[in-house]
């Protein structure tokens, strides 16, 4: 005889103990390899968020073994994977030393910028002075990072924001030496919301509290970030931008096509957003009727692994519904949800994987 239940105790019990097993019965369906050959326009392969100080040379690269990795890709079908890590200065020769001309047509580096460089008077000459020097050790695009608008500052105390005129400048300039530029900016919107028992991220809060931007008193809102995001990519018109994390705003599909409508140069990668595609599936397949060519594979995987890939497959090409999309995890690491899969197929499937992504980054001749 089954135990009765403590009812009081379950009234009672705290968010964390709260794990439900689903009961539904549905079909998985295991994709062991890309339907055609993918790009994953964003990962992590480098020294930057490994842990340690990289400028110092004491932080570990996040893939151990880049042959065991190529060998990964391989089976998985990935034929090339961007790697966002290039860093500026030595650390751009490092990584494509490492990645690119060890494993040529498997990586691309992307560098990045030292944003507090603006806070000097010739910050924009050596902004542009770093870009270029970036460009000769390799490196095919820039990253940047949700630090413009959060974190960087003026010499007077005040918040950069990613429109900022100085901004506009260096990245017109990546533009001028053929650079993509892939732009992560702000974060999902609950993050900037008060939290409390609303908050539908508020278990990722609790774990990583510094990812709350919430407090007004020091950081922009959400909806003022995303305006800014908008205003620099229709301000550069002749640089190519990939918006990260689909256009950085998952959760509002319709401001994504709003801006993906107002500027040619604009695309978006699906980088670490199955939680949110997942949950409105037919919504964003829509949009891919809209904008199919400027929808780009991404993983945002790191360190990148086999079951992540077959996962990521699986989202995209089966018609799989209310599965995990953080497999493992009794507690969803974005939101106590599961998701669907998308479906997609032929041309659809094409472009999204590899694609879309040899026209951005300038692979078609």
């Amino acid at each position: 005889m089954a135990e009765q239940p403590d009812w009081r105790r379950i009234a009672d019990m705290r968010l964390s103990e709260w794990t439900p097993m689903s009961q539904l019965r549905a079909p998985e369906t295991s994709v062991e390899r890309s339907a055609v050959p993918c790009i994953d326009v964003h990962n992590h392969l480098g020294r930057w968020l490994s842990g340690g100080d990289w400028q110092a040379g004491t932080a570990p690269w996040i893939i151990d073994d880049a042959g065991a990795l190529v060998d990964l890709m391989d089976e998985r079908n990935v034929e090339t994977v961007v790697n966002l890590d290039g860093m500026w200065g030595e650390e751009v020769t490092a990584n494509v030393r490492r990645y690119d001309e060890s494993h040529p047509g498997r990586f691309l580096t992307f560098c990045q910028l030292d944003w507090s460089v603006l806070a000097q008077p010739n910050g924009v000459a050596q902004l542009i002075a770093s870009l270029e020097d970036s460009v000769a050790r390799g490196a095919r695009g820039v990253k940047v990072w949700k630090t413009l608008g959060l974190h960087v500052r003026d010499a007077d105390g005040t918040l950069i924001r990613p429109d900022d005129p100085r901004v506009i400048e260096v990245l017109s300039a990546a533009g001028d030496h053929g650079l993509p530029v892939l732009i992560h900016t702000a974060d999902p919107v609950a993050f900037f919301q008060p939290v409390d028992a609303f908050n539908e991220r508020v278990d990722e809060l609790s774990r990583i509290p510094e990812w709350w931007f919430g407090d007004s008193s020091r950081f922009p809102t959400f909806d003022t970030l995303l305006d800014c995001h908008a205003r620099l990519v229709l301000s550069c018109p002749g640089t190519r931008f990939i918006g990260a994390h689909v256009g950085c705003a998952a959760e509002d599909l319709d401001r994504v096509e709003l801006l993906l409508a107002a500027a040619p140069n604009y695309a978006v990668d699906i980088a670490g957003r199955m939680a949110e595609i997942g949950r409105q599936p037919r919504r964003f397949t829509a949009m891919l009727e809209r904008f199919g060519d400027r929808v780009l594979f991404g993983t945002d995987i790191y360190p990148a692994t086999d079951e992540q890939f077959r996962l990521h497959f699986r989202f995209l090409e089966t018609e799989d519904e209310s599965f995990d999309y953080d497999p493992g995890s009794p507690i969803p690491g974005q939101g106590r949800w599961k998701v669907s899969a998308l479906a997609l197929e032929g041309d659809q499937l094409r472009r999204v994987y590899r694609e879309n992504a040899l026209t951005v980054l300038g692979l078609n001749g």
